[in-house]
């Protein structure tokens, strides 16, 4: 607004004021953004990692029939198969491991490799005594076939997590036939059960 004659000198000095503030808000702006840091990866939000495979997940220490520790995850890379059982069964069991020895010839077949893995419904029973005489009353000696044992709570926690449904009756463990299939980066490929007998295209 311009200044007039009739203008006050406190009105004058005012609009000075006024006029000056404008006149520095621009420097006080650039000023205040110099100073401010700019933004950096550091600030970025951080993504979070993808989630593990389903072997990495799995209770990782088990005890075989040498009696040594075997880390799951020593075995990335490889095709393998993963069942459970125990020493004292007598029906499913039995079947479970002719299916997986069908597996293994046909994998030699086409020569192919991979680790099949048998953990312990019973692992207060089945020690690794226990399953080196399972292994050689049944003739399954070859290396790539890990007999194991854990805990009881590694073992409820392994079978929960591959679907592995068994219960007690007296001295008996009640389950099903089960085995699934991982490939080699540790992910599930399928299962082999009484709905899904193809396994050749697992291998």
């Amino acid at each position: 607004m311009p200044i007039t004659a009739h203008a006050t000198s406190a009105q004058v000095l005012g609009r000075a004021r006024v006029h000056r503030l404008l006149l520095l808000a621009p420097v006080v702006a650039l000023t205040l953004a110099a100073a401010l840091p700019f933004p950096s990866a550091a600030d970025e939000p951080i993504e979070p990692p993808a989630a593990a495979v389903l072997l990495d997940r799995l209770p990782p220490r088990w005890r075989n029939d040498h009696g040594d520790m075997l880390r799951l995850s020593a075995l990335h890379g490889q095709r393998i198969f993963v069942t459970m059982a125990y020493t004292s069964c007598h029906r499913i069991c039995p079947m479970t491991m002719t299916r997986l020895d069908q597996v293994q010839r046909e994998l030699d077949t086409r020569g192919m490799s991979a680790e099949f893995i048998i953990v312990s419904y019973d692992p207060g029973n089945d020690d690794a005594a226990a399953w080196r005489r399972y292994r050689a009353s049944h003739g399954l000696l070859r290396d790539n076939w890990h007999f194991l044992s854990g805990t009881p709570a590694d073992t409820e926690r392994l079978a929960r997590m591959l679907g592995f449904e068994f219960w007690r009756d007296g001295e008996h463990v009640m389950h099903d036939f089960r085995i699934v299939a991982l490939g080699g980066d540790g992910a599930q490929r399928g299962v082999i059960d009484s709905a899904h007998g193809d396994w050749q295209n697992l291998l």
